[in-house]
């Protein structure tokens, strides 16, 4: 019973693994890979414990408390201008930024089927969006969850299978996974490899999640769903650095074809697909989560009109979006920059909840859980200020 308790504690959690392994994630992981060989692996290894220690802690505050990182904000900021900057923060860079980049894990869920299969993009547009919609109108977030379990499952054995083929170095891997390291010109990279791992929306959609756990399997669960995600990500790095030159997706589909055969097209293009898919799932599903736990209200229930209208106009607008070939760019500009104001404040706010003995008892933070997390919580504020300025550079160039 404990093993098969475990077992189901791993598929749950691997939502976070879908969430933050989404075309985002490939692209930069395949061009970090491609420019930098497995030099900057590093980078991931960092992000995904950051990852875990910034979702455990507000998984464990839903558990704990009985409150949810949504509604622990709004208890502590009932009215006046608290109130309103929470919400402008939250639902700004949350429901307005699961809606700006759903149109790029679409496109990407896309990009991966085309690959494999020889359709019109909008037919492959609108089945993605339609496999999305009926997986999150017919399934609770819980049942959701565990289906993406086996998108993580597919991009696993996709990404990972493709990498051991091409038989790296493995010395050279180990170095680059355990010693930093910052060659000219990976600034950027490196930061953007931490950031696509770390968002903010995902604190909420864990934490939201986390309701009817126990600690234990709370936290055995994520820990093995969130590595298994970093190993995935790591994977990817290695498979871009087959691509000597500018790195696309047609030219690494090309380099692997000549490496190990035809095969690894197929491989390549349904971790893709699979990364995509997953992400247009799980960036609805946090939006309507946040929502409800903003609004705390009967009438927001899994199945409610206004739950399931959050959902959808954040997949309508992905679809709508992929479907016209205009890329969202002011809109993403928008979400970069409240993201970049959100991930610290809510890091932050995170640390303080899980050291406050009211909230928290017996299980908040210890010494070493303070100094791991604040290590976090600084390197949240340095990416905010990046998501910030990168969202003021493409304005005013």
């Amino acid at each position: 019973m404990i093993l098969v308790g475990r077992l189901g504690s791993i598929l749950f959690w691997s939502v976070i693994a879908a969430a933050f392994i989404g075309p985002g994630t490939v692209t930069t992981a395949a061009s970090a890979g491609a420019g930098f060989g497995p030099r900057l692996l590093w980078a991931l290894t960092f992000s995904t414990l950051a990852c875990l220690l910034l979702q455990e802690a507000s998984a464990r505050l839903t558990v704990v408390s009985g409150r949810s990182l949504g509604e622990a904000l709004a208890d502590r900021y009932p009215r006046g201008v608290g109130r309103v900057l929470t919400l402008v923060l939250v639902l700004g860079a949350v429901v307005l930024g699961c809606a700006a980049y759903e149109a790029g894990n679409i496109l990407g869920g896309v990009a991966g089927a085309a690959l494999g299969i020889a359709l019109p993009t909008a037919w492959l547009t609108l089945g993605c969006g339609a496999l999305a919609a009926l997986l999150l109108w017919w399934g609770s977030p819980a049942a959701v969850a565990r289906t993406l379990s086996l998108f993580v499952a597919a991009m696993g054995i996709a990404f990972v299978a493709t990498a051991f083929y091409l038989q790296p170095p493995l010395g050279a891997v180990v170095r680059g996974a355990v010693v930093p390291e910052a060659p000219a010109g990976s600034a950027l990279l490196i930061l953007a490899l931490v950031g696509t791992t770390v968002v903010p929306y995902n604190l909420f959609l864990g934490s939201g999640l986390a309701r009817g756990q126990s600690l234990p399997e709370l936290r055995f669960g994520l820990t093995v769903a969130v590595l298994l995600g970093g190993a995935i990500s790591m994977a990817v790095v290695v498979v871009g650095a087959t691509v000597e030159g500018p790195f696309s997706f047609a030219a690494l589909v090309a380099v692997l074809e000549t490496r190990i055969g035809p095969w690894a097209r197929y491989f390549f293009a349904g971790g893709l697909f699979a990364a995509g898919l997953s992400s247009a799932i799980t960036a609805p599903l946090a939006a309507a989560i946040t929502a409800r736990d903003l609004f705390p209200n009967a009438a927001w229930g899994e199945r409610s009109r206004p739950f399931r209208g959050v959902w959808l106009a954040v997949l309508a607008v992905g679809v709508g979006f992929g479907l016209s070939g205009v890329k969202p760019v002011p809109a993403i500009i928008a979400a970069q920059a409240f993201n970049g104001v959100l991930l610290p404040l809510v890091a932050l706010y995170l640390f303080l909840a899980v050291n406050d003995r009211r909230l928290m008892g017996e299980a908040r933070n210890g010494w070493l859980a303070n100094l791991l997390l604040g290590s976090v919580v600084l390197v949240a504020w340095v990416l905010g200020a990046r998501n910030v300025w990168l969202a003021l550079a493409k304005l005013w160039p």
